[in-house]
């Protein structure tokens, strides 16, 4: 009997949704036992978002600075796996809290190592250094990154900004004002995935992932855009500046942080607006005497090896 442990955390649902869908066929499998720990937290974080809660917590997440989880879970967990899926959601160009803290805490030392691990992000558009940090974070732990698939919001990005906008501050995944897509990763998308489910099958029967992820990215498993590698690497960079600033303002519920929180979200929105485009022009330029490094990027970033 093999056994499958997917490990996830969710506020709308959505990413179980995916993780649900790709094992699908596993699921079926008479041989494959497959079980879901949700990762919970000892303060939760309320969906839907009121915003200043959200962006007061940019500081901690882009840090990643772990929280408190809720430990009378964690036994569930116990216990040795042939296959972990790992379902995270990335915030602020990083993975969310509970998935950081989890990969922080020792109590997940035992599941990791030595065990083959996939990871499935679902997001609005940019995961290519949330993604780096998982690597990081799994390699500390000794883990094996066998597979990723990424599934994200398919509008362009100033699109999504508002319909994730809508979604994360109402809970309500509807069209913005009826003209607006729906937001998040769209129906047919996760429906579809459960497509990677027989090469996940396929490896884990075999106990062999040395051409799953090539076996993936032919479905489509993950799309390298190399505008949105170049923003996602910028936007590191600058939000680290704001970060470790802002954590030097004093405590969360302080005036003087919640007044650094409110400058941050300005230059966001700014940035989102006004660089970005710049920004893209800037690329388009540029593109023709980056070919060869926008290339070798692509394949490093859709594989899922740690060093470029």
């Amino acid at each position: 009997m093999k056994k499958v442990l997917v490990i996830y955390y969710t506020q709308s649902g959505q990413l179980l949704e995916i993780a649900k869908s790709i094992t699908s066929d596993l699921e079926k499998e008479a041989e494959v036992a497959v079980s879901y720990y949700q990762i919970e937290m000892e303060s939760p974080f309320r969906f839907p978002w009121k915003k200043e809660a959200f962006f007061n917590i940019f500081p901690e997440t882009f840090l990643q600075i772990p929280a408190a989880l809720k430990t009378e879970k964690i036994p569930e967990i116990e216990g040795e796996y042939d296959l972990v899926i790992l379902a995270y959601q990335v915030w602020f160009l990083t993975p969310a809290i509970p998935v950081n803290s989890f990969l922080k805490n020792k109590v997940s030392d035992a599941v990791f190592k030595d065990t083959p691990v996939i990871t499935v992000i679902g997001c609005r558009n940019m995961w290519i250094m949330a993604q780096e940090k998982i690597k990081t974070l799994l390699w500390a732990k000794k883990a094996n990154l066998v597979g990723n698939i990424a599934l994200v919001d398919r509008h362009v990005n100033h699109i999504s900004v508002i319909t994730i906008s809508h979604w994360m501050f109402t809970g309500l995944k509807t069209k913005y004002l009826k003209i607006f897509p729906k937001p998040g990763v769209a129906s047919v998308d996760i429906k579809n995935a459960a497509r990677f489910g027989k090469y996940i099958l396929k490896s884990l029967k075999e106990n062999n992932y040395e051409q799953l992820q090539p076996a993936l990215l032919r479905e489509g498993a993950v799309k390298i855009n190399p505008f949105l590698v170049l923003v996602d690497k910028r936007a590191n960079f600058l939000f680290d500046k704001w970060a470790r600033l802002i954590v030097t303002k004093g405590e969360k519920k302080g005036g003087k942080r919640l007044l650094w929180i409110k400058l941050f979200n300005l230059y966001l929105l700014f940035a989102i607006w006004f660089i970005s485009p710049v920004v893209y022009l800037i690329y388009l330029i540029s593109y023709p005497f980056s070919v060869v490094k926008i290339k070798k990027e692509k394949k490093y970033y859709a594989g899922v090896k740690k060093n470029l």
